[in-house]
Parts: C-alpha cells; sequence; structure tokens
C-alpha cells in the first residue's frame, strides 16, 4: 500500500499536471488508446509516474526542460533502471514532442503497447 504522502503527492501532480501532460491524457485516458486503460500521476516502484498501463506494464513520462540538466538526467536514469527492474517499459518523450508531434507520440506508445 501507499502512505499518505505518496497518495497527497500523485492527487496533487494530477490537479497541477503540465499542458503537455494534459494533451497526451486527454488522448490516452478512458481507453482510447486501442482500448487499453491508462492511469495518471501514479507510483510505480516507489516513483510517481506520468501515465502508466498496468496491463502491458508500460510507462509514460512527459519530460519538461529541467530534465535536460546533468543532475536530473542521472536521477532520470536511476529511477529508469528501477521502475525497469519492476518489470515495466519506460518510454520517455519530451513536452516539445507531445506539442509539434503527437501523433509520433501516439505512434510510439501504440506500438509498444501492441509489441508486449
Amino acid at each position: 500500500m501507499h502512505d499518505d504522502s505518496t497518495t497527497s503527492r500523485a492527487r496533487r501532480l494530477r490537479r497541477d499536471s503540465t499542458d503537455a501532460e494534459r494533451l497526451l491524457w486527454n488522448r490516452l485516458r478512458g481507453r482510447r488508446m486501442a482500448g487499453y486503460k491508462f492511469r495518471r500521476q501514479v507510483p510505480v516502484c516507489g516513483y510517481i509516474v506520468d501515465f502508466a498501463c498496468f496491463e502491458k506494464r508500460l510507462i509514460v513520462e512527459i519530460d519538461g526542460e529541467h530534465h535536460g540538466f546533468e543532475s536530473n538526467l542521472e536521477n532520470d536514469d536511476v529511477r529508469r533502471t528501477r521502475i525497469e527492474s519492476g518489470g515495466f517499459t519506460v518510454l520517455r518523450f519530451w513536452n516539445y514532442q507531445v506539442f509539434t508531434d503527437i501523433d509520433m507520440v501516439l505512434e510510439s506508445v501504440l506500438r509498444q503497447l501492441e509489441s508486449g
């Protein structure tokens, strides 16, 4: 089970979603992605991930500019490794990719869903 602080943080992150997260969520929610159920801002392997399809053990993360800094790249790599060691696949996209080529993002997600 998750502690109250994790649950509260997940709720806050859902409420304070970025524009890129909201845009992608509108395309993933309600089983709009080939019938697969996604959840947003949920705890997985000790982290709160942007989007998760538990049925296919797929995590989709949307990164803003701050993820490009070296210290954040190292943190993201540790995070990805821990989540993948929990049996999940992690797909990462930049905010600008969601805004400028959401079809590519969605195609990549669908390709991963159908390959697993």
